[in-house]
């Protein structure tokens, strides 16, 4: 028994306590107490918790009496004291008590879940709302709860508490998708004044119905649509597919007080948002000391519904609750149309993905969403390397455009910090940068760089290599120039042949084929000026440049007086894992890098990194200026990659997960006779299919058909190589090894059914 607690009551309200029990809270201390009267609940109030608390212990009384009088449903009563008053307080403790009817029955999370009950939910809910539409009180109008969905922003901060970064990250896309999103809608929703935390703890069920609704401690005036929002948020949370449990209870709540279309299209965010605060809070409540059982539960059930939330294509969400409630869908115009307005502004040579076209709408980290509602894994786009629409690099460029945008003839302090840690990630004699905005720019810069040191003309090239669209790119792009529509190769150029070990009939690869690259220059007259590369060849099929070949020819083309370029437009920047740029895998260092794509996250940017010497001899009197490369936006925006790279340590995800699928496609070519070769390193990876091992005639039918059939089932990938025949893996890299199982699942599902046909 709680002796003060029952004198308490005794006292001021003339109840004789039979039983005593202490409940969990949050924002007050709360006692349930069984009486000769009935049983009621004591809510205690330290005074100093909240401005202008008194005032809002009044609203939430008037409230909660109004609902009394006027509502079917069954609410909490607020109890007079001795003295005839709805609160009381104890100057000695300096808090306020409430006393208020118990709301009977089986908590909302106890009982089980079945769509007639969520039905009822939403009915319940909309009918007390109904009741609030003309309550106004200015002490809830000025009220500024962290809680209340239109005050999210107050919850930003807490977002540091987190301090898993790949959970942060979640919370940051969300916050940022609702600054985008809900908030300029804002003042355009109705406003009425809402319960404000609706969820499964605070809620009862009766006969398979809702039967109560109690603690109205975070009573706002706001969006009448937070209501349903919040409501939403805990009711879905651990459902396996919560889109399905929300629709009985948006069909409830509509039935009883209508919807408007504005407030369906901000309701996937406002969901995410709510689950946002939650876990924010719970990570400031550790930190506090306060971390209770009630908020560990909430925490790790918000974190699931949250974690599913970012696979849900948001358009999808919005056109499933239109047609639950009769409103017109968000119907894309056909792809057949938008094919036909390309083609009218732009020419046919532009080209596209996939046999069908993909118009894409929005995007999350290794998700990509269409315009048909569709959900996509990208296990393809190698530019957005930190992930899709990340939080920490568009708040980057966000920041940085607001405040200065201007070409590189001014000093600014950004280009420096940038310059200085970028050259950081090199070897010591790379130490000089040039900025561009493409990595074509940077190819055909790198090229200049390399005729302009060493006074001569001739390139050596990879076979299948591809370094840009410029006319200089395409020169030294075998891809290009020896495919149809090209123009032939460049009497200044020397092609070698890719050392691919998988097709290879000799031993010792690489030396072998870096010898007949140095007989094959011996052989020419043509002075050498540089040698370039891929340390995986990505439109060859991602193939890896063989074990020793550039340890031999490095030094040969320096013997030539010529340089060694390495492309790392696609390999660089963690991709490959344990080797933050891919000539590291070779065990060499190039006297030229190129790189971009990834350097800024789909940003355009790309870099041109050398030595002094090279450097020093470019100063010829001619200028180099790029009107965009280095501008302060597109240096805030790689340092902002350079940083969710190290905090979210990426590349050692990308070796993980890397080694893991190269893993898993190791097992499909050991277990199916098309699967000739799985290569590669970290999430830079080919699996190459033939129509049987010995041969290994390339299988080009069977990767169209596989890529197309995986874009029917929500997953993207490339094919590439001379003969088209090899699926390309190069997904943002944040991919995780339950991506990995659903893309090798995915593949495996396809081989299995083809192989079984035939």
């Amino acid at each position: 028994m709680f002796t003060p607690i029952a004198e308490f009551i005794a006292k001021h309200y003339n109840l004789k306590a039979q039983e005593i029990k202490k409940l969990e809270g949050y924002g007050s201390e709360n006692y349930k107490i069984e009486s000769d009267d009935g049983t009621f609940i004591l809510k205690l109030y330290e005074a100093s918790c909240e401005q202008n608390l008194y005032e809002l212990l009044n609203a939430e009384n008037q409230i909660q009496l109004k609902l009394q009088a006027q509502s079917k449903g069954v609410f909490p009563v607020p109890q007079k004291n001795s003295n005839g008053e709805y609160l009381t307080y104890s100057e000695t403790k300096n808090q306020y008590y409430r006393l208020l009817t118990y709301v009977d029955g089986d908590l909302f999370i106890d009982v089980e879940h079945t769509p007639e009950l969520f039905y009822s939910f939403g009915k319940y809910v909309a009918e007390m709302d109904s009741h609030l539409l003309d309550f106004r009180h200015i002490s809830i109008e000025a009220r500024k709860n962290p809680w209340d969905l239109q005050y999210w922003n107050l919850n930003e901060k807490y977002a540091e508490h987190i301090t898993n970064p790949t959970d942060r990250k979640l919370v940051e896309y969300f916050f940022l998708q609702n600054r985008e999103r809900v908030e300029p809608k804002m003042n355009d929703l109705r406003k009425s004044a809402i319960h404000g935390d609706v969820n499964d703890w605070n809620v009862t069920v009766k006969d398979d119905g809702i039967s109560g609704i109690f603690d109205f401690g975070d009573i706002s005036y706001t969006p009448l649509i937070n209501e349903l929002a919040i409501v939403l948020t805990y009711a879905v949370m651990g459902k396996e597919n919560p889109t399905e449990w929300v629709l009985p209870l948006l069909r409830g709540y509509h039935e009883v007080l209508p919807l408007e279309e504005d407030e369906i299209e901000v309701l996937f965010y406002l969901i995410a948002t709510r689950l946002c605060i939650s876990v924010c809070n719970a990570e400031r409540a550790k930190t506090k000391g306060l971390f209770t059982e009630y908020i560990r539960v909430g925490e790790k059930v918000a974190w699931k519904l949250l974690k599913k939330w970012i696979l849900i294509n948001p358009l999808l969400f919005e056109n499933e609750m239109r047609k639950q409630l009769g409103f017109e869908l968000k119907v894309s115009i056909a792809t057949e149309l938008d094919l036909a307005k390309r083609h009218k502004h732009t020419c046919k040579a532009l080209s596209l993905q996939f046999r069908e076209p993909i118009k894409m709408t929005s995007a999350a980290f290794q998700y990509m969403f269409d315009a048909s509602g569709r959900t996509y894994l990208d296990c393809y786009n190698n530019i957005p390397q930190v992930g899709h629409c990340h939080p920490r690099v568009v708040k980057a460029g966000q920041k940085a455009m607001a405040k200065l945008n201007t070409n590189t003839r001014y000093l600014n302090e950004v280009y420096n910090e940038y310059a200085e840690n970028l050259l950081s990630k090199f070897a010591e004699n790379l130490t000089k940068v040039f900025f561009v905005n493409s990595g074509s720019a940077a190819s055909d810069l790198a090229i200049r760089l390399a005729m302009t040191h060493t006074k001569k003309q001739g390139i050596v090239v990879m076979e299948h290599g591809y370094h840009g669209n410029t006319r200089l790119g395409i020169d030294i792009s075998h891809y290009k120039y020896n495919r149809k529509g090209g123009s032939g190769k460049h009497k200044a150029i020397i092609e070698a042949e890719i050392p691919n070990e998988y097709r290879s009939e000799v031993k010792n690869t690489g030396i072998k084929y870096a010898q007949k690259l140095i007989d094959k220059v011996d052989s020419n007259d043509l002075p050498i000026a540089a040698f370039i590369a891929e340390p995986i060849v990505g439109c060859g099929g991602q193939v890896p440049l063989a074990s020793d070949y550039l340890k031999k020819v490095y030094p040969f083309i320096r013997g030539q007086g010529g340089v060694c370029i390495s492309d790392e437009v696609q390999t660089g920047f963690g991709r490959l894992g344990k080797y933050f740029w891919g000539f590291e895998m070779h065990e060499v260092v190039p006297d030229i890098v190129v790189v971009g794509k990834p350097i800024g996250n789909g940003h355009p940017m790309a870099a041109v990194v050398t030595t002094d010497e090279i450097a020093e001899s470019f100063e010829t009197g001619m200028e180099f200026f790029s009107s965009f490369g280095g501008n302060p936006v597109s240096c805030a925006i790689g340092q902002s990659v350079l940083d969710v790279l190290e905090e979210e340590k990426l590349p050692e995800n990308a070796q993980v997960v890397g080694e893991y699928l190269l893993g898993l496609f190791e097992d499909l070519v050991e277990k199916y006779e098309v699967c000739g070769d799985a290569r590669g390193e970290g999430l830079f990876l080919g699996l190459e299919l033939v129509t049987d091992r010995e041969s290994k005639e390339p299988n080009t039918e069977l990767a169209s058909l596989i890529q197309n059939k995986l874009k029917e089932n929500g997953i993207m990938v490339g094919t590439d190589g001379p003969f088209v025949n090899v699926i390309k893996v190069k997904p943002p890299i944040c991919f995780t090894k339950e991506n990995a199982d659903q893309l090798a699942g995915g593949i495996e599902e396809i081989l299995y059914a083809e192989t079984r046909m035939k």
